[in-house]
């Protein structure tokens, strides 16, 4: 994967992070209070910018060594995990559609793959 890609995915992860945790704590603020979803929509942002922040060290990471070639299950685990972890949360809290809860966990498990996918990374990185 190159690092172009990681860091353009980062960055658009990093901005959609701050505005929906803008128009959450700002415009969906009474919805969410009234419908007890804010911690889940403030866990939805936490996520999301957690793994926005980790594509971002993972693009440094591959611009400073450019040889590191194993980096696309992380992308995709960290890509993925935002779209499916906090885009299920988002949308659930949004239209109280309680079936999406059940691929919440989808999301989490692909988040865990991108972080066991650095491990391939870090031992490439010694050589």
């Amino acid at each position: 994967m190159k690092s172009s890609t990681i860091l353009k995915t980062a960055a658009i992860f990093g901005a959609l992070a701050v505005g929906i945790g803008a128009f959450g704590a700002h415009g969906l603020k009474p919805l969410l209070e009234s419908s007890g979803r804010l911690e889940t929509f403030e866990t939805a942002v936490k996520y999301h910018f957690y793994h926005a922040f980790a594509l971002l060290a993972l693009g440094i990471w591959t611009s400073v060594k450019p040889e590191m070639q194993k980096t696309a299950l992380s992308f995709w685990g960290f890509s993925l995990g935002i779209l499916v972890f906090s885009g299920s949360l988002y949308t659930l809290c949004l239209t109280g559609v309680t079936w999406l809860g059940a691929i919440t966990p989808l999301g989490g498990v692909a988040f865990i793959v991108g972080w066991l996918g650095l491990i391939p990374l870090a031992a490439e990185s010694k050589s």
